[in-house]
């Protein structure tokens, strides 16, 4: 039976990583995982201990910096690749992938990198450690997983061969987020979600807006009645502080939550909501810190909750940030230029807002099926296969 050994340094997540649990039998799958890694542990898959240099450094802060100044690296994890026939490592200059790529020099296994970076930078907008990190994982990589066409075509451009690329988009519970269509319990206003981490080019700052707008008439229902909607901002990150500042001098104080929710109560979030907005924006400027790190670095690459909230039924309103639009193509949802408060606020008012609360939208059963973890597991299972006959 293939083991395959899925490598995701602290990033490793039950929302990500779902997928692997319905690989067919004939794969034996498991994951490593440190200490500090940063989401709840996905269940249903064997995850292997080990160590990482960071598990010993503060969390955040000056721990980011001194792992970023030394160079990650994992402990104790010689064994898991040396019984690993396919490792599955994530993006070019991550220090995990590159780990995997050396690693897989001494031990001779296939290795899949997913990509999700949609961005080509190359090596003019790497840095330092991270530009040999991309040149090894481009070396040794033998099968590259775009999660949508816009990251295979960075990945052309960053020089990768054709017959090494594959599209192949992550997968959701489909099954567990549906339960929200089938919700009785009506609420008696509507709510809107702005889900993801706590920073600047996430745009929950222009979701803020658009409810104050809503909220003092500047954008009204068709009929000319005023609406006055409540948002739930759901993630954390170092934004929190200045976009609950921003909330109250908006006047929002009152209309507006900010908090986590548990992976596993998101449906029931879903099912309560009128509507979510995903309102990313790219990275600020192509300008450097004094350390050299490039900000341009990032837009939306494809938003997980998107595929969620169709699952759920819950209208939605993105913004066109990066992979979005080609996510959400022959879905009948609303698009916006990324920081076009008003137009969120427009597209809230005239669609989801005119309707009762909490009222579901059909998506294309084929759409959502597209990014079932069912799905997902059948193009991993077919990669694998590949890679394996290759060998």
């Amino acid at each position: 039976m293939p083991s395959v050994l899925v490598v995701r340094g602290q990033f490793a997540n039950p929302w990500e990583l779902g997928s692997w649990r319905e690989l067919p039998d004939r794969f034996e799958v498991s994951y490593l995982l440190t200490s500090s890694n940063r989401f709840d542990a996905p269940e249903g898959l064997r995850a292997v201990d080990v160590h990482a240099l960071r598990d010993v450094l503060p969390q955040r802060g000056l721990g980011e910096l001194a792992a970023e100044a030394l160079g990650d690296r994992y402990w104790g994890a010689g064994h898991a690749f040396a019984d690993a026939d396919v490792v599955h490592a994530a993006e070019l200059s991550f220090w995990f992938a590159a780990e995997a790529a050396k690693r897989k020099l001494g031990h001779g296994f296939r290795l899949v990198q997913t990509v999700w970076e949609t961005i080509p930078l190359l090596e003019a907008y790497r840095r330092g450690k991270h530009r040999r990190y991309r040149d090894l994982v481009l070396a040794q990589t033998d099968l590259f997983l775009a999660a949508t066409e816009r990251a295979a075509n960075a990945l052309r451009l960053e020089g990768v061969e054709e017959q090494r690329i594959l599209v192949c988009p992550p997968g959701i519970d489909v099954q567990r987020f549906s339960r929200a269509r089938g919700r009785r319990d009506a609420p008696s206003e509507h709510t809107i979600i702005s889900p993801g981490r706590l920073a600047w080019e996430k745009g929950h700052q222009d979701v803020l807006r658009a409810l104050a707008a809503l909220h003092r008439g500047l954008v009204r229902l068709p009929d000319g009645r005023l609406t006055k909607p409540r948002l739930l901002i759901i993630g954390s990150g170092p934004e929190e502080r200045r976009l609950r500042a921003h909330a109250a001098e908006l006047g929002l104080a009152d209309a507006v939550e900010i908090h986590t929710v548990p992976y596993e109560e998101m449906p029931t979030v879903f099912a309560g909501a009128s509507a979510m907005v995903l309102a990313s924006l790219s990275s600020p400027s192509g300008a450097h810190h004094p350390m050299d790190i490039p900000r341009a670095f990032w837009e939306e690459q494809f938003g997980m909750v998107l595929a969620e909230a169709m699952a759920a039924g819950l209208a939605i309103v993105a913004s066109t940030s990066g992979a979005i639009p080609e996510v959400l193509a022959g879905a009948p949802v609303d698009l916006v230029a990324p920081g076009d408060w008003m137009a969120i606020a427009g597209a809230l008012a005239a669609g989801p807002l005119t309707r009762d609360p909490a009222t579901r939208v059909a998506y294309p059963a084929e759409l959502v099926g597209r990014y079932s973890t069912g799905a997902a597991a059948r193009r991993l299972a077919a990669a694998y296969d590949r890679v394996l006959a290759e060998r």
